[in-house]
Order: structure tokens, then C-alpha cells, then sequence
């Protein structure tokens, strides 16, 4: 069976990294530009000692060590779902196998843990494009401070052009990743250096001794330092979520051999001048690094690599929003292949467009990357402590490790992720409830059309007439046949479509060929073609058809349905194939299952989405649909 790792196969490990280096990297490479200094801008008090210094360095080395290497690099990206990785992928290793009709409440909590982790991983989408500009552009205000009023419109006309050249295709960027990322990692790694050297004694830090000093100097204020200092590990869940791109060998050698380095001695630099300057440098030490001469070039820089921190975060929205109409928390929507070499580069407008309006609403609104990082770090460590409970019963289920094991990992998970989670809560107030909102947004779309689509089964389950009932019908009525096949769509093959049902009752006549198709998506990222389709031949030119997809895969049923012919040996031309759909029309009225304001959010998600037409890539001109109304 061909997976995501087999893919690689052609690539050196070393190309892989080197590739990696791009996607992956972007959202975690750029936090040098705001994570410390905004642990000086907490409002707590905290000031710029050389103790609270260390302090602070100590917990950003000590976050970096435990979260991207302890917790992803060597448990989290474990969890390999047939090479894919990420939240949903997650959360189809960590679901019980099978679909029982009956969802217990330990699946109803894993679902929502990992619908909410989704939701919190899109509202992160919408913040890293503002703050990774906002924090790169605000670099020219060390040399003309009189343009601070221009910073946002600049940083807005920078993001608006990022989306705007999503749709031709991420393949044109991709051959930039890498470069660009490389001058950015080398660069600030070379502007640490010097300032190490001047003040050595900032590798104390490496104690971490130094982080539980901080905590017990400082109490309350301290420990609240965590929700700035979670910063620095914002894209960790990106090496997870692209592992499927590189695999996990490439990522850790970028990482290790690069990646991480160049952020240490960025950091460990900035801290060697806070040092050296104190409170002088606070406002944004990263840039204080360069001489003058170098400001103009480094701030290009930077803003390329936050153009590429805000392209990663982009597909991984994409990517998302794709597994998401697959599993079935959301309704079909547009998705665009931009590349007919890798199957993982789609665009799709709809997420596209509300991404670019959000992030030029927070733009305007937080104006700052300071006042912005306020909102920022909810969404990520809400996505972490989901990937690690979702991560715990992967172990269980999956890895088959014992209780105490797979509970010592969730431990050790927790009390990395419980505090940053606490240390974050003061903001919501503050500006983080614009995450979080997004957040609750997202998760009410995706469990509303969850739970939508399951009530339209039940209803549709009443009608239902059992296939074999309908077989012995036809050999009793014998009803005319005319030229041609005719494929009907269905979630379920033991009973009759009721588009069948309909077509039958009202025009007494069936196609010489009748397939009854139900397209099945499996809880892995890709079916091979071998394990495609599953076919039964019930008699009368009557055939039942499941076909199966992975969840990073979009299915298209003309090619389906004439790999079934020639294979059945049917002479059936392409074009003489009619496709018969349902339409529901949904009356929200009267007493049911969900609430109204849940009604009027299903019924709107279900006229605003895609056809089946279109998701399907069926031709227009070959489909009939048939209508019907059903009372939520």
C-alpha cells in the first residue's frame, strides 16, 4: 500500500530537510522577532534585570527543549497516520475502530477535543499572518520612528498581496522556501554570535536552575511570563501537521542541524545585549542586534520570512478545512488543485478570502504585534493540550501501551501544557477573546454540520426500503429499460437511494445499467487505486459500488464509474451516463433534535455549499436532481 513515506522515496534525506526548512519552519523561525521582548511587556512588573533575564532565557530554552524535542520530535510525531500527521489526522488514530451506530461518551469527548483543537489551529491561521508582518515591519521604526501610522497599512498591503497570489499555487513559492529560509536561519544565528561573545555569561541561562529562581523571585507576575514566553514554540505544531510532506527523518535533521541553533544563539544574543544594555534595548532587542547599516536588509528579511511563516500557516488552513469535508465536519467546499505533481497543493477560495478579511481585521484592530501577542498564544497551547489527550488514547488504542505508560506521557504532557494554557488566561480579556471567538465559531460550524448531517440519516432512515425488496419488485413488475447507465448516490448500500426510490415511482423505467454507488472516506490520509473500489453484481444490470478515499483525497466519480465499466466489460460511453442526486429543502420549524439557532446555521451552511456536482466533478450536463423536503 503506498504511503506518504514511500513517496519520498526519490528525494535524499537532505533535500527533504532542506525543503523542510520552508513549510515547517516558518511560524517557529520567526518568533526572534517578538517572543522576548513581549516577556518585558507583560504589564506585570517585570523588569530587565540581569536576573529576570537569565530567567526568561532559561524558560525559552527550556520550552524549545521540551515541547518541539521531547514532546513532538520524539512522541507526538509517533502518531503516524500512514505518514500524515496533524490534529484531524490525530483524531482519526485516536477514534475507536469501526462506526459503531451507538457513539459512546469517551468517542463523543475524543471527537470534540479534536474538533476543538481544529478550531483553535484555525484561529491560530488567522493571527500569525498579523503579528510574524507586523512584528518584521515594525523593524524600520528604529530608523524612522515618524512612520509608526503607516505600519499597519503597510503590513496590510504585504498580507492582502499573500492571498491574493494563493490561487496560482503554492508550488512557484515553495521553490523559494527553502533559500529564503536558510538566509533568514543563518542570519540570525550570525547576528547572536557576536553579542554571546561579549557577554558569556549568559549561558547560565542553560541552567534551569535560573527559570525556578524567576518563579520564586517573582510569584504571580512570573509565572504569567509563560503566556509570552509560549511564543518562541508557536509553530510546533506544524512539524506535526507537515509531516506528511517530508516525513520525520527530514524534519529532526532540519531541525537539529539548523533550525534550533540559529534560534538559540538568535536568543541567547538578544539576551547577551539585554545584558550588556538593559531596559535601553527592551522595546525590540531583535533588531538592536544589527549594526545601522544592516537595518534596511534585515527588515526586508524578516519580512520575507514572515511571508513564508504566514504561506505555511495558509496551507496548513487549507489542509485542514480539506480533512474537514472529509471526516464530515464540514460542508463540501471549493478545493482547487494547483499542482499535478503533488497531490497536497489545493487552494481553496472560500477559506482563502475569509483568512485575508480576518487578518486585515486584526491588523487594524491590535495595530502593534505588542498589543496583537496579547491575543496570540491561546489558540496555540489549547492545540496542544487537545493533541495531548488526543495523543494519549493513540497510545492506548493504537501503540497498545499500558495504562501506566501511556498516563505517564499525558502527565509529563499536561504539566508542560496546563500552565502556559493558566499563564494565557488573563489575556482573554485583554484581546485573546477575538481568538477564542474565532475558535467558537469554527467549532460551532463544523459540530452543527456534524450533527445535521446525522439527524438528515435518520430521517432519510425511516423511508428506507431494503434492497433485496427492491430487487424482488423488479423481477415482479419488470419494468422497461432504456440505453444507457444511470449511477445513484447513497451512504448506504443495504437499502434502496431514495433517489432510486424517486426516479422508480415517478418514471417506471430504469437505465440498462444502475449503479448504486456510496463513496466511503477511511480514517487514513490515502486509499491506493488498488484498494479503490469494492463491487457487487446483484443481477438485472444492477451493480453496488463502494468506493473508498483517504482523507487528503478528493474523489472523482466519472473516472470511477468508467474504471467499473471496463472492468465489468460494459459498453457504456462516457457521455451516455446519467447521474441521479438528492436536493434537501430544510424546514427549520417545529420541535426537534437541535436548537433554532443551530437550525438556521445548518440550513444556511446547506444552501451556501458546494454541489455535489462540482465536489464530485461530475458533468453538469449529465445530472438529474431529485428533491425533497425534510423537517429538522
Amino acid at each position: 500500500m503506498r504511503t506518504a513515506e514511500a513517496a519520498h522515496k526519490p528525494h535524499t534525506l537532505r533535500s527533504l530537510a532542506f525543503a523542510a526548512l520552508g513549510v515547517v519552519y516558518g511560524d517557529i523561525g520567526t518568533s526572534p522577532l517578538y517572543a522576548l521582548k513581549e516577556c518585558f511587556h507583560t504589564g506585570h512588573g517585570i523588569v530587565a534585570s540581569n536576573h529576570n533575564i537569565l530567567g526568561i532565557l532559561s524558560l525559552i530554552f527550556w520550552s524549545l527543549v521540551l515541547i518541539v524535542v521531547v514532546k513532538y520530535l520524539t512522541f507526538v510525531m509517533r502518531a503516524d497516520n500512514r505518514g500524515e500527521g496533524g490534529i484531524l489526522a490525530l483524531l482519526a488514530l485516536a477514534s475507536p475502530k469501526g462506526r459503531d451506530p451507538k457513539i459512546s461518551f469517551t468517542t463523543k469527548w475524543i471527537i470534540s477535543m479534536g474538533v476543538l483543537g481544529a478550531a483553535l489551529l484555525v484561529a491560530d491561521s488567522t493571527i500569525t499572518p498579523a503579528i510574524s508582518v507586523l512584528g518584521a515591519v515594525e523593524g524600520v521604526l528604529l530608523a524612522n520612528p515618524a512612520l509608526k501610522p503607516a505600519v499597519p497599512w503597510i503590513a496590510t498591503v504585504i498580507i492582502v498581496l499573500i492571498f491574493l497570489l494563493q490561487k496560482k499555487g503554492t508550488a512557484t513559492i515553495g521553490k523559494i522556501f527553502a533559500p529564503f529560509m536558510v538566509v533568514w536561519f543563518l542570519t540570525i544565528a550570525c547576528l547572536g554570535v557576536p553579542q554571546i561573545f561579549v557577554r558569556p555569561d549568559v549561558l547560565l541561562a542553560l541552567n534551569p536552575g535560573r527559570a525556578l529562581a524567576f518563579f520564586l523571585d517573582n510569584g504571580w507576575p512570573g509565572f504569567l511570563v509563560l503566556g509570552s514566553v509560549v511564543l518562541c514554540v508557536t509553530g510546533a505544531e506544524a512539524l506535526y501537521a507537515d509531516m506528511g510532506h517530508f516525513g520525520k527523518p527530514a524534519i529532526s535533521l532540519a531541525w537539529y542541524s539548523l533550525v534550533m541553533p540559529s534560534l538559540l544563539l538568535n536568543y541567547f544574543g538578544q539576551g547577551a545585549l539585554l545584558l550588556e544594555r538593559g531596559a535601553s534595548v527592551v522595546e525590540n532587542p531583535f533588531y538592536e542586534l544589527a549594526p545601522t547599516w544592516f537595518l534596511y536588509p534585515l527588515v526586508a528579511i524578516s519580512t520575507s520570512a514572515a511571508i513564508i511563516a504566514s504561506q505555511a500557516l495558509i496551507s496548513g488552513a487549507y489542509s485542514l478545512a480539506q480533512q474537514a469535508v472529509q471526516l464530515g465536519f464540514s460542508p463540501r467546499i471549493t478545493i482547487i488543485h494547483t499542482s499535478e505533481e503533488q497531490r497536497g497543493q489545493i487552494y481553496i477560495p472560500e477559506v482563502n478570502y475569509l483568512l485575508m478579511i480576518a487578518c486585515v481585521g486584526i491588523v487594524f484592530s491590535f495595530k502593534t504585534s505588542t498589543n496583537l501577542a496579547v491575543a496570540y498564544g491561546i489558540a496555540v497551547v489549547g492545540t496542544m493540550l487537545m493533541t495531548s489527550i488526543l495523543t494519549y488514547y493513540t497510545a492506548r488504542r493504537r501503540w497498545r501501551w499500558s495504562l501506566r505508560a501511556s498516563s505517564a506521557l499525558l502527565i509529563f504532557c499536561l504539566m508542560i501544557d496546563v500552565p502556559f494554557l493558566i499563564a494565557n488566561l488573563h489575556k482573554i480579556m485583554d484581546g485573546a477573546w477575538v481568538t477564542l471567538g474565532i475558535a467558537a465559531g469554527v467549532f460551532a460550524v463544523m459540530t452543527t454540520w456534524k450533527k445535521g448531517r446525522g439527524i438528515l440519516a435518520q430521517h432519510m432512515k425511516r423511508d428506507f426500503v431494503p434492497i433485496s425488496e427492491f430487487l424482488d419488485e423488479m423481477k415482479t413488475k419488470n419494468p422497461h429499460r432504456v440505453e444507457g447507465a444511470a449511477v445513484f448516490m447513497t451512504s448506504n448500500l443495504s437499502v434502496v437511494p431514495p433517489t432510486l426510490k424517486q426516479h422508480f415511482s415517478h418514471n417506471k423505467i430504469l437505465h440498462n445499467h444502475v449503479f448504486i454507488l456510496s463513496v466511503v472516506t477511511d480514517d487514513v490520509p490515502e486509499v491506493p487505486d488498488t484498494d479503490r473500489v469494492e463491487l457487487e453484481n446483484l443481477g438485472d444490470g444492477i451493480y453496488e459500488i463502494q468506493a473508498h478515499y483517504g482523507f487528503m483525497q478528493m474523489p472523482n466519480v466519472p473516472i470511477l464509474i468508467q474504471s467499473v465499466t471496463q472492468t465489468l466489460k460494459l459498453n457504456v460511453p462516457v457521455n451516455d451516463t446519467t447521474y441521479f442526486l438528492g436536493r434537501e429543502t430544510l424546514l427549520t420549524y417545529g420541535a426537534g433534535n437541535m436548537s433554532w439557532w443551530r437550525k438556521s446555521l445548518f440550513s444556511f451552511l446547506t444552501r451556501n455549499a458546494r454541489s455535489a456536482t462540482s465536489y464530485f466533478s461530475i458533468p453538469p450536463n449529465r445530472v438529474v436532481e431529485l428533491g425533497m423536503q425534510v423537517e429538522l
